[in-house]
């Protein structure tokens, strides 16, 4: 007898639902699952015995408690974290991110928009389009969501009318024009009754149209252009023993056989590929989707976050970019900032270096801007500590998405998606010279390093600078003192005393004391540098033990009563803003190098401890 052949499995579908809050998401999703009897019966009596204690429709079951998992959501009727289902028909597998609609959980709904090739918009029809609407379009837009369908929702409740449904379907239609989406399909529904979900209804007569899951099952996705060259980024050395070396990834774009030449970038080394090894053992070609490890031969070198590419056809490597990003932080974006950029398995230091302008999210206005607040849209330019091998979000997904994240919480601060490298990039090489730092430090007889002293106005850094200072010319060595009020005299004099302005302030002080560093001094730093994001930037232009973090610590009291120059006293009576210590903050270092109690040891003390810190 024959075996039959197995049934081909569905392709998948992965789709954002999204819009502004109690648009009916949830229920919506919750509606369908319920009518496609994909509901299980333990499932469906949770969802009745939460109906009677959170459910909004009396006696009635809820349906999106189906969806709405965490208590928080199910007490206060919303959807915080994104709600993730996946559920199958004849046609088409389909896997939904049910996104929050408050505007504080954006951050979730751009995590379900970076992975869905269509998105869902709900509009409330007594409402119309609303500014988070717009939001989490242009979000769904510029994480390459190209395929948008309108559900008009709660049309019941305006009686059916098309007016009201036409009007809807026109202002949403000029939105979509505006991020290049011209074929936007308007459905009306209602989801509370099923109305145009799975089934046809007759209740608007002049709607002739299919039911949503109709035209989800039937949306034409359109897979990557055919022809791409393979990339693979590397997620993983696998060295199980000395004889075997595979190199991890799941393949972005393109194929890969044994035989094909690649090159790795950003390094450039070429090899061929010498088996593709899984699980269950080898492939004659991987393509896009496959999980695989490659061998190479000649053996090269090859990290994490590196990309294997095609040699015939080598990816760009960069470290400026120009991109579009949603601000995420509860803190503001700020140029000149370090920040970590986590793009494909690739992590690397990263600031921004310039703002070009925020998106209104209304009308897609560009509006100027010194700052990025929370959910806000923009275009930013990036520069990244060191070159990184990338392609544009628009040609390769995987490869031009990124997220930024706080050096000090870890938090992911942005997300984002690169657009070009810039041109300054490609035409800007770091030039080696024969005399080195190391040499310049040994003609003066010294082991060049930079000093570091932090700590609040009045705390004691300048005088423990100066008598610093003074006892190592005593000694014969070669030093150079930067002071915070006296380089705002000349090289910061454009600089205020804003937050963006304090970090551009330290960045330019950094770099400068790291071209004094290399060129044999030893360099005393004395800035309140209030934030510990900008004192580790500036660590890490250093070489491992060449900086110094000195933690200069005096009470704000202390620090008040001694007051030297008035400013506490000033700034008390408001008459001076963003002072450190009275209106703006000022983050302890965690571990510094050297701590000095100011309240408890004399300058003189305090210099004695900085002399055996260098020996």
């Amino acid at each position: 007898m024959k075996t039959p052949a197995p049934t081909p499995t569905p392709p998948t579908l992965p789709l954002v639902l999204c819009g502004s809050v109690d648009d009916g998401k949830s229920t919506l999703l919750g509606r369908i699952l319920h009518d496609c009897r994909l509901v299980f019966a333990d499932e469906m009596r949770k969802a009745e015995e939460d109906s009677r204690r959170y459910g909004t429709q009396g006696e009635a079951a809820d349906l999106a408690l189906l969806v709405d998992g965490l208590q928080d959501e199910r007490e206060q009727g919303i959807t915080i974290d994104v709600a993730y289902r996946s559920f199958e028909t004849p046609r088409r597998r389909f896997i939904v991110a049910d996104a929050p609609g408050h505007e504080q959980y954006t951050r979730n709904m751009a995590t379900g928009a970076s992975t869905s090739d269509v998105a869902v918009i709900l509009v409330d029809a007594r409402k119309g389009v609303l500014p988070q609407t717009a939001r989490h379009s242009r979000i769904a837009a510029m994480f390459g969501v190209r395929h948008v369908v309108l559900a008009v929702n709660k049309m019941d409740l305006v009686g059916w009318d098309e007016d009201a449904f036409e009007a809807i379907a026109s202002d949403y239609r000029r939105l979509a024009a505006d991020l290049g989406l011209t074929d936007v399909p308007a459905i009306p529904v209602c989801a509370l009754t099923g109305d145009n979900l799975t089934r046809r209804s007759d209740a608007p007569p002049w709607y002739d149209g299919p039911t949503l899951l109709a035209h989800l099952e039937t949306v034409d996705v359109e897979p990557p252009a055919a022809g791409q060259a393979f990339r693979m980024p590397v997620q993983y050395v696998n060295r199980p023993d000395p004889d075997f070396r595979g190199y991890c990834g799941r393949v972005a774009v393109g194929t890969v056989s044994p035989g094909d030449r690649v090159r790795v970038m950003p390094s450039g080394v070429e090899a061929g590929v010498e088996s593709i090894v899984v699980w269950r053992g080898t492939l004659e070609r991987a393509a896009r989707g496959d999980s695989v490890a490659l061998t190479l031969a000649p053996d090269v070198d090859v990290s994490r976050g590196d990309v294997i590419a095609a040699a015939e056809d080598p990816l760009e490597v960069a470290d400026q970019f120009q991109t579009r990003i949603v601000w995420l932080g509860d803190e503001p974006l700020t140029v000149g900032r370090p920040y970590l950029v986590k793009l494909h398995a690739c992590e690397v230091g990263a600031t921004v270096t310039r703002i070009r302008h925020r998106v209104d999210v209304s009308d897609g206005r560009e509006l100027a801007a010194s700052q990025l607040e929370l959910n806000d849209l923009g275009v930013v330019n990036l520069s990244t500590s060191r070159p990184v091998p990338f392609a544009p979000f628009d040609q390769c997904r995987e490869l031009g998405g990124f997220i930024l994240i706080d050096r000090v919480t870890n938090a992911t601060v942005g997300a984002g998606t690169i657009t070009f490298a810039l041109m300054r990039a490609a035409n800007l090489k770091w030039q080696d010279f024969d005399i080195t730092g190391v040499v310049r430090a040994d003609l003066k007889g010294q082991r060049a390093r930079c000093l570091w002293l932090t700590g609040l106005s009045a705390s004691g850094k300048s005088t423990i600078a100066n008598l610093l200072e003074r006892r190592l010319v005593a000694e014969g060595r070669h030093t150079y003192l930067l002071d915070g009020d006296n380089v705002r005299h000349g090289l910061n004099r454009d600089l205020g005393f804003t937050e963006p302005d304090r970090v551009e302030n330290i960045r330019r002080v950094a770099e400068v004391a790291r071209l004094m560093v290399d060129a044999g001094l030893i360099v005393i730093v004395s800035f309140i540098s209030p934030f510990r994001a900008e004192r580790d930037f500036a660590r890490g232009l250093f070489e491992p033990g060449d900086f110094h973090e000195i933690f200069v610590d005096a009470s704000i009291e202390a620090c008040a009563e001694r007051d030297p120059k008035g400013l506490y006293a000033r700034a008390l009576r408001g008459e001076i803003r963003n002072f450190t210590g009275v209106d703006s903050p000022y983050e302890r270092p965690e571990r510094p190098d050297l701590h000095l109690d100011t309240e408890k040891l004399s300058p003189e003390e305090c210099v004695e401890l900085v002399m055996r810190e260098l020996t």
